[in-house]
Parts: structure tokens; sequence; C-alpha cells
């Protein structure tokens, strides 16, 4: 409806778009730097956040501009199985048969990385998303994964990327080895008051409205207080907006669509 009615190209706040497109906001820019000096140290790394203010983002960002010669790359996710399962997640992620084992899976991917590191002149790297939902066990399987202790380089870099729970988790003792290996930590933070208008014009540029008004300046006003900041909720938030303005026959969204909006995602 959106995208007949202010001749959009495509879906202006739909939550994907390519790692090239994304807006360069002053957290995501911090988080970027610390993510890239994990890298170079080979560490252990851990990036926290709020629901909805970019983690996965970042990341996927980063990862995009490391070169395919030098880096290979892992992704996990929804860590909830056994120490089994999240072993044949990891190998999966790098191209590797699952085992029926523990051990055998965690020797295959030893051995890969070893290979990788040794052989390929790569760096593994591991991100491990929505690391809030690991068990204190799972943490020190991960811990020792990277722990290569007749080699004076780490061999494997691992980031941890989750909510803000898990950095009091480790704060708390809980995996007390891991917490002391720690060499990055990033908490990231959303979209600063003067950057969500900036915001909102890059992302209506890609859906070809560059230079034109679509937000009265109150609706701006508005949808940054209700957001909070965090990109997630303002790309919801104005996409009802822009539905509650094309339903009412308008060019323009006002105050009144932003208030309809969070009415919408909060009945």
């Amino acid at each position: 409806m959106i995208r007949k009615h202010f001749a959009f190209t495509r879906e202006p706040f739909a939550d994907r778009i390519e790692a090239d497109e994304l807006f360069a906001f002053r957290a995501h820019a911090e988080a970027g730097a610390r993510i890239r000096h994990l890298l170079e140290l080979r560490g252990i790394g851990l990036l926290t956040g709020e629901v909805g203010c970019g983690k996965t983002t970042a990341c996927r960002h980063v990862v995009s501009t490391l070169h395919s010669g030098l880096y290979r790359v892992g992704y996990v996710a929804l860590t909830t199985g056994s120490v089994l399962d999240i072993y044949n997640m990891i190998a999966w992620a790098f191209g590797l048969e699952v085992q029926r084992s523990r051990a055998a899976a965690y020797s295959a991917i030893r051995a890969e990385v070893s290979r990788l590191a040794r052989e390929a002149r790569q760096t593994p790297v591991l991100v491990v998303d929505e690391a809030q939902h690991l068990r204190p066990d799972l943490l020190e399987e991960l811990r020792l994964l990277t722990s290569y202790e007749m080699d004076s380089d780490n061999r494997l870099c691992l980031l941890l990327v989750g909510l803000g729970e898990i950095r009091k988790r480790l704060a708390m003792g809980v995996c007390e080895s891991l917490a002391q290996r720690l060499v990055v930590q990033c908490h990231l933070g959303g979209l600063e008051r003067d950057e969500v208008e900036p915001y909102l014009a890059h992302r209506l540029g890609l859906a070809g409205a560059a230079d034109v008004p679509v937000f009265a300046p109150n609706a701006v006003e508005a949808l940054a207080q209700a957001a909070r900041g965090m990109p997630r909720r303002v790309n919801r938030i104005a996409h009802y907006a822009l539905c509650a303005a094309a339903a009412a026959d308008l060019r323009q969204v006002g105050i009144e669509h932003v208030q309809s909006a969070v009415e919408e995602m909060h009945p």
C-alpha cells in the first residue's frame, strides 16, 4: 500500500537491507572499531545491547568488509541445545560434517581451526548470536575451543553477541575463566536524537524518495521520542505511520500518524 501511495521503489523500513546500505550512526561506528580491534587480537569479545539496537547489523557490516581470502567467518544463533548441538552448529557453519559424539565434533572443529590458521593463512572467526541464552557449561566449551596452550598465537577469534544480561552474568562470576579472557567489550547504544532525521532520510532515499519531506518535523520529533533511539523501533513506527498517512490519502506523515503507529504497536 505505501509503495504505491508514496511511489517508493521498495519498502523503506524493512528490517533486512544490504550491508553496504546501512546507515553509519555513531554507536555502530564505535562497535565496528571494537570488533576490528578484536579481529587484530584474535581473542574473545563481547558485544551487548538492548533489543533492536542493531547488534547483528553491526556484525554484518564488519563481516561484509572482511577479505574472504584472509578471514573465514562462522555464524551461529539460538544456541540453547546441548554441547553436541552447539558443536555441530559450529561445524556446519565452517562447512564441516556433523558428528555423533561430542569428542568427535570438538576434534573436528579444532582441526579445522588449525588448518585455516596454519595452512590456509586465514583467521577463523566465530560469531555466536543470542549469547544470553548460553548456559555456563556452553560458555566454558566455547572458551575451550579458543584455547591452544601449545601455541603462543591465538587461532580462533570468538565474538559473543547478546542482550546485556550476559554481561551481568559474567560480572557475577558465571564462567569466570571466560570473563577473564575477554579482550574487547562493547555495549551498543542506539541512534542519538540528532541522528534520527538523517536516518529516516537515508532509508527513504534508498526507496527512491531522496530530498522528499515525507515526515513532518513534529512527526520526526514524536517518532524519536517514542523509539528511544532503537533502530528497529524507528523502522516499525515509521512503517506504521506511513500506513496511517496512506490510509488518510496524505503525502506527508504528521504527528497524529506517529501517535497512531505507536498505539497500533502497543494496543
